[in-house]
């Protein structure tokens, strides 16, 4: 990789990050990032790697971050940023999709976050709710932010992808 291919490559990650951490601390500010039904619209950024190979490392360190930020514990640090890792990692594989099914590119994210928050939940936080019903409600906030949201992004981004994406 060239030096000034890796330096856009790592600006673009960190301002990736960076707008990860700016989104889920507007969602704090109101309640919404954590806790049983979590509305992160920082979420909707995992649609990005479709586009940046560089969202992967942004993401991560974004939502690592914003764990940190927020207080939470070593294991929602630690499995909620995998998560997000896993749920960009699908969004990247499944970049060549066909035009008219590109929203399933934001599947993985809700399907990792529904499997892996709820065990957090329970077994970091001591939230007494059955795991169904925490898959439930943490998959009501992802299909809300990382689906609709992330659609949303996706197309505003495949609209103006010629000005800004070299």
């Amino acid at each position: 990789m060239k030096k000034e291919n890796l330096s856009l490559y790592t600006a673009r990650g960190a301002i990736i990050a960076a707008l990860y951490v700016v989104l889920t601390m507007l969602a704090s500010v109101m309640g919404l990032s954590s806790g049983m039904f979590q509305f992160r619209f920082s979420e909707a950024l995992c649609i990005l790697p479709i586009f940046l190979p560089e969202a992967l490392p942004g993401l991560f360190i974004g939502c690592l971050i914003s764990n940190l930020l927020a207080g939470g514990v070593i294991w929602d640090i630690i499995f909620g940023s995998i998560a997000t890792l896993i749920g960009a990692i699908g969004a990247r594989l499944l970049r060549n999709l066909p035009e008219r099914v590109k929203w399933v590119a934001t599947l993985p994210t809700l399907l990792a976050n529904m499997i892996i928050v709820p065990y957090v939940l329970i077994y970091a936080y001591g939230v007494p709710d059955s795991y169904f019903f925490l898959m439930f409600t943490v998959g009501v906030g992802e299909a809300v932010c990382a689906c609709i949201g992330g659609s949303g992004l996706y197309y505003l981004m495949k609209k103006t992808e010629k000005q800004w994406l070299k």
